[in-house]
């Protein structure tokens, strides 16, 4: 990326592009999240870079812009955004070189003590004998082999020492990759984190011949409420729609994320579209049923509602195969009325619709 944002913020024209950057995202109606606002300040003072061009793309396709499409961007093109990946990487790197270490370890302290007890049964058979020679050579032998010992004793307590601080460290960065693999705003599972656990529930069901399932879920009429009511006052909906969609996609096996803004996701290992159905029917009744208030002024918020489209991976799919057919379904209650949840037709998933419906 040819221009540096750092440096534009602490330029004699910071608060000009700062200005530029908060019209820019009013005028396309783009609520200004701290990504945002980084995103943007791309878009009008690095008319080059990467960043510009992708949000160019999203608006002459005359697409709104949202959450998800920020994050996307910013997960390709900001280093920031690509830190918590490096992050993961380093850390499943680091966690293997650990375990490889150990396994060294224990095999030479083997290997040592193994040898200790092979001189010393070799000393005491040269006991009562003659050649001295020989006895003094395995002497010699048996010698050093204490001397190795005494110091694998001291060597064996500073690597007691460095395991813990390796153990520390291993949590320390088992918590960084559940931070990274979190959205903070929901406290669900990210995209990152739903991205690799469909690849993998997908893989697994080839192998097992098992049933995976998976559900796509958008809250109603989102953006309408957020112009209305809020940014903030539509963090506390989010929060509340993903605590129901957590605790019931968070049952056994079950994985529930936030897929992006919002919508959700929630994978089924091992279960039907139809009990698939049944869950996310008692969700979408749970969220409706509820009157929620502004926290701020007590207002009565209204009802939230939820579309849901569910579909059954097929053997041999992709797993964006499952997902386009999920998406389909979801489009397809959206259509029909919103508030409802739709199953993805499996005699026509390859040929499942785009998205048609506004969100």
């Amino acid at each position: 990326m040819s221009t540096d944002i750092d440096s534009i913020l602490r330029s004699p024209k910071a608060y000009q592009w700062a200005r530029k950057a908060i019209e820019a995202m009013e005028t396309h109606k783009v609520w200004p999240t701290a990504l945002n606002f980084e995103l943007w300040l791309h878009y009008v003072a690095a008319k080059d870079s990467e960043v510009a061009a992708e949000i160019d793309t999203v608006l002459s396709s005359g697409e709104h812009f949202t959450d998800q499409m920020s994050e996307e961007i910013a997960a390709q093109h900001l280093p920031a955004a690509k830190l918590n990946g490096e992050i993961l990487n380093a850390g499943k790197t680091l966690s293997k070189e650990l375990d490889s270490v150990s396994r060294a370890v224990r095999t030479a302290r083997e290997t040592s003590n193994l040898y200790g007890q092979q001189l010393a049964s070799a000393s005491e058979s040269f006991q009562g004998q003659d050649n001295d020679s020989v006895r003094a050579m395995v002497e010699n032998l048996s010698s050093a082999t204490r001397k190795v010992h005494e110091e694998n004793q001291v060597l064996e307590s500073q690597l007691a020492d460095t395991t813990d601080e390796l153990g520390r460290l291993r949590a320390h960065l088992e918590q960084v990759r559940r931070d990274a693999m979190t959205d903070a705003l929901t406290m669900l599972a990210n995209r990152k984190a739903f991205d690799e656990t469909m690849e993998r529930a997908c893989a697994d069901a080839d192998d097992t011949d098992e049933i995976l399932t998976l559900a796509v879920v958008d809250i109603d009429h989102f953006k309408t409420f957020n112009d209305t009511w809020g940014h903030q006052t539509g963090d506390q909906v989010l929060r509340y729609v993903a605590s129901v969609i957590g605790r019931i996609g968070g049952e056994g096996a079950r994985f529930a994320a936030r897929y992006g803004g919002e919508e959700f996701a929630v994978i089924f290992p091992g279960e039907r579209s139809d009990v698939a159905l049944a869950a996310m029917e008692q969700a979408r009744k749970e969220i409706s049923s509820r009157t929620l208030k502004r926290r701020s002024t007590n207002e009565d918020l209204g009802a939230i509602t939820i579309s849901t489209g569910i579909a059954e991976h097929r053997r041999g799919d992709q797993p964006a195969a499952t997902i386009e057919a999920a998406d389909g379904a979801l489009y397809a209650s959206k259509r029909s009325g919103r508030n409802r949840s739709s199953l993805a037709d499996m005699t026509a998933q390859s040929q499942v619709p785009a998205k048609q419906a506004a969100a």
